[in-house]
């Protein structure tokens, strides 16, 4: 008890102390920083949202902010609204319903202080509770904005689920939403409860320790009711639970992730799930009879049934079915719910029409020779590892050390002179960590972009192993013709830049110096305005936006400007896959990216986690390889939209791609106008689309169990494959898929193609080969093959093939040479192509070595049917493989400074003098590499070309003089290609 002395009075007690109030000048400076910093957190959220609105308006997406917006808010202001009423609603009740004080107990006593604390602020207090609750539900409910769109845009997948005969967009599109909603209302409920009892309580409605009875009449039937409330949404539980069997993931030893309802499922679960059911249903309406009863008795009973219900129906019967019925014939009791995993999950993949066919592995041709001009109408076989090469594009054609190229170079293909030829392809995209002065102005407004695209051929390499060039130098030039060359865009552009106003980029150099241009694109935000510069500059955390003097009219900011985040921007509801690549198209570079349609309410289908599946040996060294949201569990999945990103404008446009797909059709409607119809795709573009590498990996992880289509097989495990590691490294990942022209047994052209191969489950050897046809718009794009080989056969896998190239005594003494000095092995990719029955093994090897600290190719491993080669040259090892004579002669020898062995010399001593002429400038362009000196490669390239030129023109006359019955024509002879002035693949002059 408050305990209070009495003031007697009678005179002075001492001096007393005013704490006065603080002054005018105080009291309005207070005032002033409070509004100030509330304007400021304002100021702050506005920039954020008028950011937002200002870049999708200029890509041309509006409609996806606005769509998205708006249903945020609505669901925020539905639901918030829902919660903050259901709460208060029921507080108001309670408080409504309290009982008269009449004498006070001890317990009411204590109450009583709070009672009349809070009674000044009881409106104010039951605001501030309803706007809190109904402010976490409302953030809660705009989060699912996705669901809410699903489901009322969905469309039917046109097929049934085999439990239940509900078309698969119940569990797709409605399922989801119906558990949302029970979700909240199981949270409103609660949050009812707990309010309505702490508001009965402190009003005397519900006693503790008071004698008499424990609760009013009036608190008895408002809680019954809540409760009411509360078991009846449990008998929706119950009911929806029964549907959720069909998506349900469990433990089941035949597969990971086992989605669907198995024979204790169907026979145990779920009529238990329909008794529960019932028994809530009862249960909820013995507690609305409390209204009229006034008693927990009933009431109680029946919870306390329900309970128990769950209990025995729910949990104990089921493990009784599991042990006494299924575990002692489980094969029998578990097949045809494993048939209906089966068909379901090669369906929600589309792995379904995987064509599997038995391969011997083994070559039924008696004389191997006769394979030798097989192998070049079976593969291209691309011997330049995108993978590796990076570094050697970087050396031989950065240029400058503000420019890079990504760690993994893409392959394409680009037809040349008439022929399609695979390319390795990578851009010269801006890397701001090679700009010697760091600074501001340098960073965001003078180096702005990358700058041409360098490629090269990927089935050969020049007589030094660098790459043959297809298109080099600075700026560009080649085989690809004519296009924008200025990269705004790209992989390697995570910085913001302003362009446009006043301040002159660089735009690249050559012999003659540094060249500036401006930005004449339309992408990106105009920054004339100040508010927008005000709101970027918040944004940004860069106050210089707002002031700077290098902004001015017509400058532009440009950001979110890698393809991937671009393309996830103007469409969330996409998954994007880890690997965008360039190619040009139409005169313009464009980035084209592949995006996925998934679901995880597929029934039947078994689930994957694409971070996990499609990891391999390249995404763990480099994170921009890494699938779009990784974490994902799905058991659907399409590519249903091919993206593209130009370079140069940073323009987005989306492609449908499967015109069938439903979870597609149910997001164009949700955003119509976003995706243009499969046929606006160009010819040009539909030449460079190909088929993508994340999902090729998510099926081959599936078909490495759902290859067999009877339960029996399934479940004993026994045809169980896995993705070997990748032999070429020591990371422990998994070998990644390479993209190949070539032709399957029973396709008579080659196709680009994506491949693969599976080792049995905890073994080396080979168990099947896998490629799917990447050529876009033909009829058998997307056609997996699988190439299965006999099991009572070992057929050498990928690490035993290489085991095999390492322990070769032979080959193994020639790596240790190559390894001499300081010098590094790498080995390339590890190419498989089916041949005659047989398969082919290559795999380029590559040296870092001396004062070249970027890898050439030096030697190429080949094997076939147990014989292997360990050559300079692709031919060379083909050639010994197959014992072929007179096959296509291979480019000279390599010396030892990295060039060709100079020809014999001639008995004309004009012919000897040019010929010196040409070994010495041969030898100085040589020397101008290792610098790297460009312009006095130019001139000793020149001048290689003029001694070469003499000794044709001298050989040519001295022919002429000599008889016809002369001897045969002189070895020192310069040969067709070495009078071409450059040697094959060497760069250019000016170029590295």
């Amino acid at each position: 008890m408050a305990f209070q002395m009495p003031d007697r009075g009678g005179g002075p007690t001492g001096p007393r102390i005013r704490v006065g109030r603080p002054s005018r000048r105080v009291r309005t400076l207070l005032t002033t920083l409070g509004v100030l910093a509330v304007l400021a957190m304002a100021f702050t959220m506005f920039a954020g949202f008028w950011t937002d609105w200002l870049w999708y308006r200029s890509v041309h997406y509006s409609s996806v902010f606005t769509t998205t917006l708006w249903t945020k808010i609505g669901l925020f202001f539905v639901f918030g609204l829902l919660m903050a009423l259901a709460v208060g609603v029921n507080i108001w009740l309670a408080h409504r319903l309290r009982p008269p004080l009449s004498a006070m107990s001890v317990e009411q006593q204590s109450l009583d202080r709070y009672r009349m604390g809070i009674a000044p602020y009881k409106t104010w207090l039951l605001l501030g509770i309803t706007a809190l609750v109904g402010l976490i539900a409302g953030a809660s409910a705009a989060g699912q904005w996705r669901t809410w769109l699903m489901w009322v845009n969905g469309v039917s997948f046109g097929q049934k689920d085999p439990q239940f005969h509900l078309d698969v967009s119940f569990f797709a599109f409605d399922l989801p939403w119906y558990r949302f909603l029970l979700g909240f209302g199981f949270a409103a409920t609660i949050l009812s409860l707990i309010a309505a009892a702490l508001t009965h309580y402190l009003y005397g409605g519900l006693r503790v320790t008071s004698p008499g009875a424990r609760a009013t009449a009036a608190a008895t039937g408002h809680l019954s009711v809540l409760l009411g409330v509360f078991v009846t949404l449990k008998a929706v539980a119950y009911w929806l639970d029964r549907y959720g069997l069909a998506v349900k993931s469990s433990d089941f030893k035949a597969t990971d992730n086992w989605t669907g309802l198995r024979y204790v499922d169907a026979n145990a679960y779920l009529p238990a799930k329909t008794i529960l059911f019932c028994i809530a249903v009862i249960c909820a309406l013995l507690f609305f009879a409390t209204l009229w009863r006034r008693t927990w008795q009933l009431p109680v009973i029946g919870f306390g049934l329900m309970v128990l219900s769950a209990i025995l129906i729910g949990g104990l019967y089921p493990a009784i079915v599991q042990k006494f019925q299924v575990q002692p014939n489980e094969q029998a009791k578990e097949a045809p719910y494993v048939e209906k995993n089966l068909k379901a999950t090669r369906e929600a993949y589309g792995i379904d029409g995987a064509q599997v066919t038995e391969y011997s592995g083994t070559s039924t041709a008696k004389d191997k020779t006769t394979l030798r001009d097989d192998v070049d109408s079976t593969a291209s076989i691309r011997v330049l590892d995108p993978n590796i090469v990076s570094p050697t594009f970087q050396q031989l054609q950065q240029m400058r050390k503000y420019y890079a190229f990504p760690t993994n170079l893409d392959v394409d293909r680009y037809n040349v002179k008439g022929t399609d030829e695979d390319t390795v392809i990578g851009l010269r995209e801006l890397n701001l960590a090679g700009v010697d002065k760091q600074n501001w102005i340098n960073n965001h407004f003078r180096y702005t972009h990358g700058y041409g695209v360098v490629a090269a051929k990927g089935t050969t390499s020049d007589p030094e192993g660098r790459p043959v060039f297809t298109e080099s130098d600075l700026p560009s030039e080649g085989e690809l013709g004519t296009y924008q060359q200025r990269v705004y865009y790209g992989e390697k552009t995570t910085t913001y830049s302003i362009v446009g106003g006043p301040q002159k980029e660089i735009d690249y150099s050559d012999n003659q110096g540094e060249k500036t241009t401006s930005y004449t694109g339309k992408s990106g935000v105009s920054l004339s305005s100040p508010v927008n510069r005000a709101v970027y500059a918040v944004a940004f955390g860069e106050p210089q936006i707002l002031y700077s003097g290098a902004i001015g009219e017509g400058s532009r900011i440009l950001y979110n400007r890698t393809p991937k985040e671009r393309v996830e921007a103007v469409a969330p509801w996409l998954t994007i896959d880890g690997d965008a690549y360039p190619a040009v198209v139409d005169n313009k570079i464009q980035w084209i990216v592949d995006a996925y349609t998934t679901t995880n309410g597929y029934p039947y289908a078994s689930r994957t986690t694409l971070g996990d599946t499609t990891a391999d040996s390249l995404t763990a060294t480099n994170d921009n390889r890494a699938v779009v949201a990784q974490q994902n569990q799905v058991n659907y999945i399409r590519n249903s939209v091919k993206a593209t990103v130009d370079a140069y404008t940073g323009e987005v446009k989306l492609y449908q791609w499967d015109t069938e797909d439903p979870v597609l059709k149910t997001w164009m409607k949700a955003f119509p106008g976003t995706v243009k119809a499969k046929s606006s795709i160009s010819g040009s573009l539909m030449a460079h689309l190909r088929y993508p590498q994340d999902l090729f990996k998510v099926q081959r992880e599936l078909l490495s169990r759902y290859h067999v289509k009877d339960a029996t097989t399934f479940l004993s495990g026994s045809e169980v494959w896995q993705v070997p590691n990748d032999p070429s490294n020591k990371s422990g990942d998994a070998v990644p898929p390479y993209y190949l022209s070539m032709r399957m047994p029973d396709q008579k052209a080659q196709a680009f193609s994506l491949t693969t191969t599976f080792t049995p489950n905890g073994r080396d050897n080979l168990s099947a080969f896998m490629a799917v046809d990447s050529e876009a718009g033909t009829p058998d794009y997307g056609k997996i093959r699988v190439l299965k080989l006999p099991t009572s056969t070992t057929v050498d896998g990928p690490k035993q093939v290489q085991s095999q190239f390492n322990s070769e005594q032979d080959i193994a003494e020639s790596i240790r040479l190559l390894k001499g000095g300081d010098s590094d092995i790498e080995y390339g990719n590890l190419l498989t192509v089916p041949l005659d029955g047989g398969l082919l093994y290559v795999e380029p090897v590559y040296v870092r070595g001396g004062g070249l600290k970027y890898p050439l190719l030096k030697k190429v491993l080949v094997t076939y049917g147990g014989n292997t080669a360990f050559e300079d040259t692709l031919d060379e090892a083909l050639n010994k493989v197959f014992g072929a004579e007179g096959a296509p002669q291979t480019p000279p020898p390599a010396d030892e400074g990295g060039g060709t062995t100079p020809p014999p010399t001639s008995s004309n001593p004009t012919v000897r003098q040019a010929l010196a002429d040409a070994q010495k400038a041969f030898e100085a362009g040589q020397e101008a590499l290792k610098k790297p000196d460009w312009d006095a490669y130019a001139k000793a390239q020149k001048d290689l070309e003029a001694a070469l030129k003499r000794a044709e023109d001298a050989q040519a006359q001295a022919d002429k003089s000599a008889k016809p019955s002369s001897s045969p024509s002189p070895t020192g002879s310069a040969s067709p290609s070495a009078g071409s002035g450059k040697a094959t693949g060497s760069p250019s002059p000016g170029t590295s």
